[in-house]
């Protein structure tokens, strides 16, 4: 089959690859067995994924067509490519995964970015890392400094956030069960984000969060662990 393209969004380093969108994205190609051309993309770029309807990646290129959005792309690739390995384990598991992707986005993502936001103009060509720091100062209100200021402490409160995470990976090696699914990936890539653009530890090493995140780096023939990174 002709391989599928995927704007991937990448740092200086065109091998840096960070979003935590688009590791849903590879994880869940990986997962299907599916191979992808990555196009390494930056947030300057608004023109590469703008003439296929896309203001932010991922975006999927199959043929003549493009899919937008992480969890869209999920979908599509689960009923499009049915006859292989499923992201979500049926009706339910697809309903659960959707909980799991706004938990994420609410609680895991969002504070990571108070841990490492400070850190990624580093890890940005000098006009991404202007347009980056401007725009999320704006949002922030605040030099991005001041926002990962306290995180020494911060970390700890974040840590006690994914304790119902913990609770259920103390029972099981992946929030699939036995195996991933589509869940493991989209939590996963918060975590792959942390780990691409800042050397700030996130996790304890004794945390059963972090086992499963080394297991989640060990899939696919270490697809998550051969790209630029801290740790």
């Amino acid at each position: 089959m002709t391989a599928l393209r995927l704007y991937d969004l990448a740092g200086a380093d065109p091998d840096r690859r960070f979003s935590p969108y688009c590791w849903r994205t590879r994880m869940a190609l990986a997962a299907k067995g599916l191979p992808v051309e990555t196009i390494p993309w930056r947030f300057t770029d608004r023109e590469a994924i703008g003439a296929h309807g896309g203001d932010k990646v991922p975006v999927l290129l199959d043929g003549d067509r493009a899919v937008t959005d992480s969890w869209t792309i999920a979908e599509y690739l689960e009923d499009t490519y049915s006859d292989r390995p499923t992201l979500f384990g049926g009706a339910g598991g697809r309903a659960l995964a959707r909980f799991v992707n706004t938990w994420t986005d609410a609680v895991v993502n969002a504070g990571l970015v108070r841990l490492v936001v400070s850190d990624i103009p580093g890890v940005l060509a000098e006009a991404d890392a202007a347009y980056f720091r401007s725009s999320r100062e704006a949002r922030f209100g605040q030099p991005l400094e001041a926002v990962t200021a306290d995180r020494d402490q911060a970390v700890e409160g974040f840590r006690r956030d994914l304790h119902p995470l913990r609770m259920m990976l103390r029972a099981q090696p992946f929030l699939g069960g036995a195996a991933p699914l589509y869940a493991d990936c989209i939590v996963f890539g918060g975590f792959q984000w942390a780990r691409c653009v800042s050397p700030f530890k996130v996790l304890a090493a004794d945390d059963p969060v972090e086992a499963w995140r080394q297991r989640m780096l060990d899939l696919h023939g270490g697809l998550a662990r051969h790209v630029p990174a801290f740790d």
